[in-house]
């Protein structure tokens, strides 16, 4: 069976998990606590890297959260989460890089900077140019690039979900709030939705981790 090495309250390793459980795809759960278990030699030697998600199906270790989900749906496709029709899939794949590339650093800095700094406002500012974007590319269809569940709307919907709790509502983007809702409603969404205090300790372990990451770098720039 295959094994799906995760932790809940990572966003990456949710993007697997609800598209393993969409897919309805039987797997065995191991979940890592993050505080160590990702350092683990055993572990190394399947991601050197010490990053979940990671997924293992016959031998084959597969790393990095959207290259699993490609591999799980060429592997297992239906029901299909990625249009054929050339148009649609860039539409995806726009919707999938921009989540990652523009949309969930910005959600970061909701969550470590100060709400009267600069850098706060420019993240709101820098939200809502994603939010406009992601409002035109979805167009009338009930999801990005199809009227079925896609890849895309797994990893912008668990970035946009994040969100409202975080003082950023959707009632300026009555498309994108719709859309949200649609997800919402759906039960493995449902089951996989994080609880007031899971999204807290996930907003605590992203403070930890930004103030790990800007004291290594400001190490860096000082031994130049």
């Amino acid at each position: 069976m295959l094994k799906f090495y995760y932790n809940p309250l990572s966003p990456n390793a949710r993007r697997v998990w609800i598209t393993l459980l969409e897919k309805e795809i039987p797997f065995e759960s191991i979940i890592l606590n993050l505080d160590g278990d990702q350092l683990q030699p055993e572990f190394l030697t399947i991601n050197p890297f010490h990053h979940i998600p990671v997924v293992v199906d016959d031998g084959f270790q597969i790393v990095e959260s959207l290259a699993i989900m490609d591999y799980l749906e060429s592997k297992y496709p239906i029901p299909a989460m990625l249009p054929t029709e050339p148009q649609a899939l860039a539409i995806v794949r726009m919707v999938q890089m921009v989540t990652a590339n523009e949309l969930f650093p910005q959600v970061i800095a909701l969550i470590y900077e100060s709400e009267d700094s600069p850098q706060f406002a420019q993240a709101k500012q820098n939200i809502d140019k994603v939010l406009q974007f992601f409002t035109q590319l979805l167009g009338d269809r009930s999801f990005f690039g199809s009227q079925q569940l896609t890849l895309a709307d797994i990893v912008a919907g668990i970035a946009i979900h994040s969100l409202p709790p975080l003082g950023f509502h959707l009632s300026n983007y009555p498309k994108l709030n719709q859309w949200s809702e649609r997800l919402m409603q759906r039960p493995v969404w449902q089951k996989t939705k994080l609880s007031a205090e899971d999204f807290e300790a996930f907003k605590r372990r992203v403070r930890i981790l930004v103030k790990l990451r800007r004291r290594e770098m400001n190490k860096g720039n000082q031994a130049k």
